[in-house]
């Protein structure tokens, strides 16, 4: 009997393995967390950039307040004065008390307490990226004009915040690679245990003109609706996962707390995970036969 009588049913039942009962939960929770680290990643990429666009080259001056309307007034003009003739600042503009009440209000109660309270006055300043600022020389002279100026560089801590981001994307590449890794795992040993029990019936194969190719793909495709339905499983579940975690985050003041945008692109990447999964499983399982097949031989 030639190869060619051989087609696609079964010849080995790998559906009645034991593994195979396990194998989709598995799988299924391995797409879930790599669902998980590939949202935590695109989550982390998006405050990123938002943080970066919104105060790259930018800072704060916070004028202490004086004793009265008048004084506060004169602190202002003379500030204002020497931060617009810098020539490393583009724009410096008061910040409306309103404004400033409003940011507070969320920590120390409401506006009518808080109007009550010595607040003090803001200056939003715009850099010149090609013109470097000496900020300690900049600050001495707005204290001179009203004692107690200071500045708030946003590139510093933004920077602080930008590599803490980083270094957790990093680590959620890091997961997803670890996940990739005990998926392959566990479809390899799956797989070889799959070729220990079927031992006898693949020597049968072989003596009636079964070639190598055949009884790996008969593997193969087994572990490609394994991956498959343990995929899509796993998928569903990181589905409500989603949605808590983003309706909690909407609960959450937006003032504290940046707005998160995920590309298209990264939502395709979540959706192919079960696809990738399956592919996955039938290349480790191919890999896997051929190479002990050949060792049989």
């Amino acid at each position: 009997m030639s190869f060619l009588s051989f087609n696609h049913h079964k010849d080995l039942p790998l559906d009645k393995d034991p593994g195979t009962r396990f194998l989709p939960w598995l799988i299924a929770f391995m797409v879930y967390l790599a669902a998980l680290s590939v949202i935590a990643t695109s989550i982390m990429q998006s405050v990123s950039a938002r943080w970066e666009r919104g105060v790259n080259d930018t800072l704060t001056v916070q004028l202490p307040p004086a004793q009265s309307v008048g004084e506060d007034q004169e602190r202002m003009a003379q500030s204002l004065k020497i931060l617009r003739n810098h020539p490393a600042v583009v724009l410096a503009e008061p910040v409306a008390k309103s404004h400033v009440l409003s940011l507070l209000e969320p920590w120390l109660g409401d506006a009518d307490t808080l109007a009550q309270m010595p607040v003090p006055h803001l200056i939003n300043v715009s850099l010149r990226r090609e013109v470097d600022m000496d900020a300690e020389a900049l600050v001495v002279k707005l204290d001179q004009v009203a004692p107690g100026a200071t500045m708030d560089d946003h590139r510093i801590w933004m920077d602080r915040l930008i590599r803490m981001s980083k270094t957790l994307e990093y680590g959620a590449y890091l997961v997803l690679s670890l996940i990739c890794l005990a998926s392959i795992g566990t479809v390899f040993f799956v797989t070889k245990t799959g070729l220990a029990i079927h031992h006898d019936v693949i020597e049968v194969l072989h003596l009636i003109g079964a070639q190598d190719s055949y009884i790996a793909r008969q593997f193969a495709e087994h572990s490609l609706h394994m991956g498959l339905r343990g995929g899509m499983l796993g998928l569903a579940v990181a589905g409500p996962t989603f949605g808590g975690f983003a309706y909690l985050y909407r609960q959450v003041d937006s003032a504290l707390l940046p707005q998160i945008d995920i590309t298209i692109m990264q939502w395709i990447a979540v959706l192919a995970l079960p696809f990738i999964s399956a592919l996955m499983g039938y290349l480790t399982a191919r890999s896997a036969v051929l190479r002990s097949l050949k060792k049989m031989v």
